[in-house]
């Protein structure tokens, strides 16, 4: 009888068996298991392990090994009776070093090797930062193209006007629609009204007077070689192969719209985002931005060779609300396609009080196409104060062009799409619009009109209250056309995400999102149904209510009724420190929206509403910072040059927060600086200022980080 095997038996005879031969089981090392408890590592917690921290250790060091041999070479050289220098204060002479260090000296210290570039959607500004004053070019480019901007879309004029059925015009007053004409009336009945109340004279009939000059009023015709100001266009060969494949700046403004061939012309920024709407392609965008810059750069800083860029730096301001695809696209064109020696960036509102020589200020910068808004304090933007809104000079000469046709215009055939009805309306709005009531009456003005190819035609034409109406459509938002504004949007390029979580990562501000808050109540947080009511569709607020108090500025209206000693104190600057309990709507007011929701909603308010949001905002409850911003709110930009705008801002402030009245003060740029050149100026002394190296990006960072090092090099939170 067989005895019963065991299992292992079994196996051996299988082959099967378990067997140790003292291998392991990978060569691959093994990592234990670290303590939970106590570990402590230091990486990147060291400034020589962080690579633009230590490029700036090792150059201060070349520094001062260079600075030690040319000290012991002077004194081996120095005879017994000469009486040896002390040694530099590194940290004062940090300018001459960091100039040293490029090569520069004498008159090329002060900046004349440093680029100052401020793109705006409208106007590129450019210069040295020792020029006194920037080059001044178009921020538009003009392409080959089948037909031009004014032939598309069927030849559609702009303003748009309705028609009937059959293509007949509709008459003035019914050519914009039933909206328009009711805002219209309204805005002239409450004007008649205050100037009443403040004992104006008001004609009873000079609405009709003005409308019946303009009817009968026919054109003069000035032959060519009568016009002393005819216009010299730009020269475009017959032959297509021959002709430029574009112009920029004032070169382009200036083909004719009928020319052969025919050219378009295309704005790579609009509303001070990248003009998504009228590019097909991503790259086309870029390569428009970059053609622009890089022809000012050789026309008119007149550094035609490329290979002398490599000695210059460049300061480049970008907008206080930026995106980081604007930042980055930027840095590399600058380094990578222009080969800049270094490249420094720095915010519009920054740059502002730099140009103006203010330590703090509310900055109102009103641009041709976008208004922002921020609160500087220290050197440094007030994060939560940036508000962007998307209006700007453009909209008032559009409006106020409407306003005349409305009122029989003489020249109906106004299109703002031709090029020289565009710079047309330009003109005549800087010359005649205003905001001082005085102003308001039956004037007479004239124009002239020259088109290639025509005779001059002048016009003569009255004007009444257009002339103000217009330019106060900043602070009745409502009046302007924001019904394409939006289109477009994120056609072409995405918003940034962040790399982990995917959520998206663009700079925001709890101003900005009280003023979204405001527009569309259903994109607030926790749908707060007593903010303003609006449209989130074209960005037009409901106009019974776009004057009412928001429930996140109810606020002032409460320290207004507060006696000195019943208000608390000031709310703690600590973000860790716990805050004290608030209603429910200034929380939600003070809430970032979801970044999602930005590109949905038009953020347009009126501007005092807007100013007053970011003071709340930038102050947090404090009472002295409060008064020390409503006290310096310094308006700028191109549509700050309207006479009367600045008392009439301050008289709208006051009115709206009557508690601060002695506090409040519309500050003008000092020195008699142009208005739309201070932010630029203020560029430029940055780029000279000492101990600015800190910000500056090389070729050897970037080619070794990318646009990470942005993270480093800023001087905010990126």
């Amino acid at each position: 009888m067989v005895g019963k095997r065991s299992g292992r038996a079994l196996l051996r005879e299988e082959g099967l068996e378990r067997t140790d031969n003292n291998f392991d089981l990978t060569t691959w090392p093994q990592v234990n298991m670290i303590n939970q408890k106590n570990y402590y590592t230091e990486y990147l917690k060291r400034d020589d392990q962080i690579l633009p921290l230590r490029l700036q250790q090792e150059e201060r060091r070349n520094r001062m090994a260079t600075n030690a041999k040319d000290r012991d070479r002077a004194l081996a050289h120095a005879k017994p009776g000469d009486i040896p220098t002390g040694e530099p204060d590194l940290d004062l002479e940090d300018e001459a070093g960091m100039d040293e260090s490029s090569g520069l000296s004498g008159q090329d210290a002060l900046g004349s090797k440093v680029i100052v570039i401020h793109p705006g959607s409208q106007n590129l500004r450019i210069g040295l930062a020792s020029d006194a004053l920037p080059k001044t070019v178009p921020m538009v480019i003009a392409r080959k193209s089948r037909v031009n901007e004014s032939e598309e879309s069927d030849g559609e004029p702009k303003p748009k006007r309705l028609k009937l059925e059959d293509g007949t015009p509709l008459e003035p007053e019914k050519m914009f629609g039933e909206e328009f004409a009711k805002h219209y009336s309204t805005m002239c009945a409450d004007l008649k009204i205050h100037m009443r109340n403040y004992k104006r004279r008001v004609l009873p009939n000079s609405k009709e007077l003005i409308v019946n000059y303009n009817k009968r009023t026919p054109p003069e015709t000035i032959s060519e070689h009568n016009d002393p100001l005819r216009i010299d266009w730009t020269e475009v060969p017959k032959d297509p192969d021959l002709a430029p494949g574009h112009y920029t700046g004032k070169d382009a403004l200036r083909i004719p719209d009928k020319s052969s061939p025919r050219y378009k012309l295309f704005w790579p920024l609009h509303q001070g985002w990248y003009n998504e709407r009228d590019y097909n392609e991503k790259k086309a965008i870029y390569d428009d931005f970059s053609a622009i810059i890089e022809d000012a750069i050789k026309t008119q800083l007149n550094l035609t060779r490329k290979k002398e860029w490599a000695q210059y730096s460049c300061v480049f301001i970008v907008p206080d609300l930026y995106e980081r695809q604007y930042m980055t696209q930027a840095l590399t064109m600058l380094l990578r396609d222009f080969g800049f020696n270094r490249v420094c960036f720095i915010q519009e509102s920054l740059a502002a009080t730099f140009g103006a020589g203010y330590t703090s200020a509310c900055v109102v910068d009103l641009g041709a196409q976008k208004t922002s808004i921020c609160c500087v304090e220290e050197g440094m933007c007030v994060e939560n104060s940036r508000i962007n809104l998307k209006y700007g000079g453009a909209d008032v000469t559009e409006t106020f062009i409407r306003m005349m046709l409305f009122d029989h215009f003489p020249y109906q055939d106004i299109n703002l799409n031709r090029r020289h009805d565009f710079l047309l309306a330009e003109e005549i709005k800087t010359k005649f619009c205003t905001l001082n009531e005085g102003d308001v009456s039956p004037q007479l003005y004239d124009f002239h009109l020259r088109a290639f190819g025509q005779d001059t035609r002048k016009y003569t034409f009255k004007t009444y209250d257009e002339v103000l109406l217009a330019p106060q459509g900043h602070f009745e938002p409502t009046i302007f056309d924001n019904s394409q504004k939006l289109e477009g949007r994120r056609k072409l390029i995405d918003r940034s995400c962040d790399l982990y979580d995917g959520s998206p990562n663009d700079p925001t501000s709890s101003a900005q999102s009280a003023i979204i808050a405001m527009i569309s109540p259903s994109a607030a947080p926790g749908n707060q149904s007593t903010m303003l009511n609006g449209e989130a569709t074209n960005g037009n607020v409901d106009e019974t209510s776009v004057r009412q108090l928001p429930s996140h500025l109810q606020r002032f209206a409460d320290q207004d009724r507060m006696p000195n000693s019943a208000r608390g104190s000031p709310i703690p600057e600590d973000d860790d420190t716990p805050m004290p309990q608030t209603d429910g709507n200034a929380t939600a007011a003070a809430r970032v929206l979801d970044p999602s929701l930005r590109d949905d909603v038009i953020p347009i308010a009126p501007l005092d509403v807007a100013i007053l949001t970011s003071i709340l905002h930038g102050a947090r409850g404090d009472d002295r910072k409060t008064r020390d911003f409503l006290g310096g709110v310094m308006v700028i930009g191109g549509g700050s040059q309207i006479p009367g705008l600045y008392a009439f801002l301050e008289q709208k402030l006051k009115e709206s927060r009557p508690g601060f009245a002695k506090d409040i003060m519309i500050g003008t740029p000092p020195r008699e600086l142009d208005p739309q050149g201070v932010v630029w100026k203020g560029g430029s002394v940055f780029a000279k200022l000492r101990g600015t190296n800190d910000s500056w990006i090389g070729r050897t960072e970037y080619d070794c980080l990318g646009a990470r090092v942005l993270a480093y090099k800023l001087m905010w939170a990126w």
